[in-house]
């Protein structure tokens, strides 16, 4: 949605300018007496007239707005609009509305709209708006008003409003619901979490929302509502504590290993990049709770999630989801550190260390998932070495290693870079790297004294080996293991 120029705000008779003898201390490109005359707009009707019969309660968040009316409306909006004789009906409202809420993404625009009674005004309509659509509108202008800390502050000092806003998840309505989440995750981040985290916590919001995520089949509120869960397991302690035990509780790992199901079969099946984002949001909020102690164990113990992350691994074409195989190989690397013994299970599984091995392109600019793929890779090439291998096994390990030799020299070669940085050298990072190194070079080095004969055979056979390669790689793999070596010993 467009703001119309400056010059259409001056010269509409459809928007009045406030009286002459208010003065306004604001800089902005937006005449002020026209940001005021909208939220004079935004008031409902029937509280503008005193008609509080439109079946509400009297709850203490109703007796709020009708302090508010008392106090501030009569004096400024009420008697404003009687003199402007303004009714806005349902499309006007949309359209003044929809203009704020472009408005308010601006941080002068937002501090000047609540300091004019914007969120008293948006907490009346809450309140009393049948309407879907100015309700979307109005969650949608405090959610942009949240990005900004004053107004956002202000947000949770307005009593009664957060709770307006977590009522609204109630709705049947998906944009509705969308805006909602999106304002509930903007706070998530901010000073004000813990007043919001407590605001969230009794169970029938929790589990409301955990149903949303469950059961939409709305793509974009699927989004808004993951991003919410992640937004919580990436919240500072205070907030972990008070929301993620009645989470997980309620089912929380399960319904996320069951989304990450459906989304991987979908993928094999259709690729659509909203659902590519989908299944990235997924992996990164379980990733976010993998790292938290409380919770680390229950996920590393859950067979069906390690399974869907070694699937997703293993797929032959990356390219359109290659940012989820990057989340999902962290997360991998975070369950073998406390699951060790899920090593052995894919040690022999060729197709996931052919498919391991392929991301390393595209985690290029990112340092701990590639040193997350090197430490997954020396825990799976020590439970190789420490298996009893028949030549014909030797030869197909070395086979699958040799094919990726390009893409292992490219990620030694282009970003040998790290080692020379203060952050990382001498950091642990680089000792899981140079352990793989090695074990390769193991490997290597065994398949050489083979009888030639035998290799041969086996290359006929439909693992072909080249010497030449082997030769390379175990050229660079030696000069990398021992730089390494040199720069954290």
């Amino acid at each position: 949605m467009s703001i119309p120029p400056e010059s259409e705000y001056q010269s509409s008779t459809h928007h009045p300018p406030a009286p002459s003898d208010e003065l306004f201390d604001i800089t902005t490109t937006v005449d002020p007496s026209y940001i005021i005359s909208l939220i004079r707009k935004l008031l409902p009707e029937n509280v503008k007239h005193g008609d509080q019969s439109c079946c509400i309660d009297k709850s203490e968040n109703m007796k709020n707005v009708e302090t508010f009316v008392e106090q501030s409306v009569d004096d400024k909006l009420y008697s404003q609009n009687e003199r402007e004789g303004v009714a806005a009906g349902e499309d006007a409202w949309e359209e003044f509305g929809c203009i704020l809420w472009d408005l308010a993404a601006s941080k002068t625009h937002a501090e000047f709209m609540v300091e004019n009674f914007a969120l008293e005004v948006l907490l009346a309509t809450l309140m009393v708006s049948k309407s879907s659509r100015i309700t979307e509108i109005s969650l949608g202008i405090i959610g942009n008003l949240a990005c900004h800390d004053v107004p956002r502050k202000k947000i949770t000092s307005t009593n009664g409003l957060i709770g307006a806003v977590l009522q609204q998840l109630f709705l049947d309505d998906t944009p509705c619901l969308c805006e909602a989440c999106r304002l509930l995750t903007l706070f998530l981040p901010s000073d004000e979490s813990v007043f919001l985290a407590e605001a969230l916590q009794p169970e029938q919001i929790l589990s409301r929302i955990l149903w949303i995520v469950e059961n939409t089949l709305n793509v974009q509120l699927l989004e808004k509502s993951i991003n919410l869960l992640l937004a919580i397991a990436e919240s500072k302690q205070d907030v972990v504590a008070i929301l993620l035990p009645p989470l997980f509780k309620l089912g929380l790992l399960r319904i996320l290993v069951d989304l990450l199901s459906v989304e991987i079969s979908k993928l094999m099946e259709e690729r659509s990049p909203e659902r590519c984002s989908i299944l990235d949001l997924i992996l990164q909020t379980i990733e976010a709770l993998s790292v938290i102690d409380d919770y680390s164990q229950e996920i590393c113990s859950n067979k069906e999630l390690f399974q869907l992350l070694v699937q997703l691994i293993k797929h032959p074409d990356k390219a359109e989801f290659a940012h989820s195989c990057v989340t999902a190989s962290v997360l991998t690397a975070n369950i073998l550190t406390d699951a060790t013994y899920l090593a052995l299970e894919i040690s022999q599984d060729r197709l996931f260390l052919q498919g391991l091995v392929d991301v390393f392109p595209f985690a290029s600019d990112d340092i701990e998932a590639r040193s997350a793929i090197w430490s997954i890779l020396a825990r799976l090439l020590a439970r190789i070495l420490k298996t009893d291998m028949s030549p014909s096994d030797l030869h197909q390990h070395v086979s699958v290693l040799t094919s990726k030799s390009e893409v292992v020299e490219d990620e030694l070669l282009n970003y040998n870079v790290d080692d020379s940085s203060e952050d990382h050298r001498g950091s642990t990072k680089l000792i899981s790297r140079t352990f793989a190194l090695n074990r390769i070079v193991e490997i290597l080095s065994q398949w050489r004294t083979l009888d030639d004969h035998l290799k041969e055979t086996l290359s006929m056979e439909g693992c072909y080996v080249s010497e030449r390669d082997v030769d390379k790689m175990l050229h660079y793999c030696c000069k990398y293991a021992k730089s390494t070596a040199g720069t954290h010993g």
